[in-house]
């Protein structure tokens, strides 16, 4: 049910203690057409539930679902759309049954297929595969091949979201191999213009099929 969300500019928030820079970048982004939002902070210390809370109360004003990277709970607290799992972040059964039926759960599957044909069928709403190029944010992280897009799309039936050094480059790359969405932080967020490369993003995915 929630298949049609995941798709388009995925935007993944950097790192910030700034509350109020941060609101102003995402609100860039999301007037530049960013389809979906995921808080994810890993600064030490930071107070999560003021910047989650805020983020879902912008995010809801714009018809756009927020994602929480990691934690459950803080997904409940801020009343975000839902949650997305890493390796270490528990189980989809057991975020499922503490956020219910009708939240979103996105799970990391790094380069591995068999990994989320077995998040589909826990639950996921969503899977992500990655580094799909190198990452300024992960520079280590393990690299997946754009082929893993297209066997991937050849065998679920819940959304692909492309993550790692996605650029404006390298964006149609991943698209054309099988990402329904793109998830991008630097790129977006280091940019001189943060809603003109948030559109520029989007556009990609405006474009009809030649």
């Amino acid at each position: 049910m929630n298949q049609k969300i995941i798709n388009g500019l995925y935007a993944i928030t950097p790192d910030s203690q700034d509350l109020d820079g941060l609101l102003l970048e995402v609100e860039a982004c999301l007037a530049g057409g960013a389809q979906v939002v995921q808080y994810r902070n890993k600064i030490p210390g930071v107070p999560h539930l003021p910047m989650a809370l805020a983020l879902a109360s912008l995010c809801r004003r714009h018809g756009v679902p927020l994602i929480v990277n990691d934690d459950v709970g803080l997904a409940l607290a801020a009343g975000a759309d839902g949650v997305h799992l890493g390796d270490d972040d528990g189980e989809i059964v057991a975020a499922r049954q503490q956020l219910g039926a009708g939240r979103i759960i996105g799970a990391s599957c790094y380069g591995d297929l068999q990994r989320a044909l077995t998040a589909q069928q826990a639950g996921a709403d969503y899977v992500a595969f990655g580094s799909m190029f190198a990452s300024p944010t992960k520079p280590h992280a393990p690299h997946a091949p754009l082929s893993l897009l297209s066997d991937a799309a050849a065998q679920l039936h819940i959304p692909i979201v492309a993550i790692g050094g996605i650029t404006l480059q390298n964006a149609p790359q991943a698209i054309v191999a099988g990402a329904d969405a793109i998830a991008v932080i630097s790129a977006v967020f280091d940019a001189p213009d943060v809603r003109q490369a948030a559109h520029a993003f989007s556009e990609f995915f405006n474009r009809s099929p030649s």
